[in-house]
């Protein structure tokens, strides 16, 4: 049987089960595919905390990949001073965050986001309305309507030679603060309770109903991967 032949069956066999969607080649202008929005707090320089919401993440353990581009205020933080604090909102929060969207830390605004209709702001937290909390082990605040809050040490700054105006940040997560109405147990978090804000193609989202559970999730059910969590 030829590799085409077993392709036409596998496809017979699904379409008995339901329509099979055609689908069509694209070249879409971001790839936003639907991840949690974070706002990360970054030190600087005057002490003071900057705030950027980013969309661009993933945590395997205690371990968190971040996504920042190299003009903004965040990059220069962390290349400088080597803490952050990742805030997670809740999907009530996406005004919060979106009063953010134009506004930089960096000074004078780097022209090719000048172009693009941002301005300076030196106090995230108030052109948010959020509010500034001390960190435990880390020197930039963190933000205290955000229900889960990570602080972290960055641990490698990385910039692709394919992608030069993006850095890759590896960061290790030291102490996890969560809401107290999050928590079911010991490290552990409720899922039912835990309702992230999703970044979907430039749009805010919220998630849909509970589908199905991972063969894990039974097991130490939900624990957050960092020995120091609180």
């Amino acid at each position: 049987m030829t590799k085409n032949m077993i392709q036409d069956a596998v496809t017979e066999r699904f379409s008995e089960r339901q329509e099979v969607i055609p689908h069509e080649v694209i070249n879409p202008s971001i790839l936003y595919y639907g991840t949690p929005v974070l706002l990360l707090s970054t030190l600087n320089e005057d002490g003071s905390t900057n705030v950027s919401p980013l969309s661009s993440s993933w945590a395997l353990g205690d371990c968190l990949v971040l996504g920042v581009g190299t003009q903004g205020k965040a990059y220069d933080n962390l290349s400088r001073h080597p803490e952050c604090v990742i805030n997670l909102p809740d999907a009530s929060m996406w005004r919060q965050v979106e009063a953010l969207g134009r506004t930089t830390g960096s000074t004078p605004v780097p022209e090719e986001k000048r172009q693009m209709g941002y301005t300076f702001c030196q106090d995230k937290f108030t052109a948010s309305g959020l509010t500034r909390q001390y960190s435990v082990q880390v020197t930039p605040d963190k933000i205290a309507e955000c229900p889960l809050q990570i602080e972290a040490v960055v641990q490698y700054i990385r910039i692709p030679e394919h992608t030069p105006f993006m850095s890759i940040v590896e960061v290790k997560a030291v102490k996890v603060h969560a809401h107290t109405h999050l928590i079911s147990g010991l490290n552990k978090i409720n899922p039912e309770e835990w309702h992230p804000l999703i970044y979907n193609f430039r749009h805010y989202y919220g998630l849909g109903e509970r589908r199905g559970e991972n063969f894990r999730a039974g097991k130490g059910r939900n624990e957050l991967n960092c020995p120091n969590s609180k």
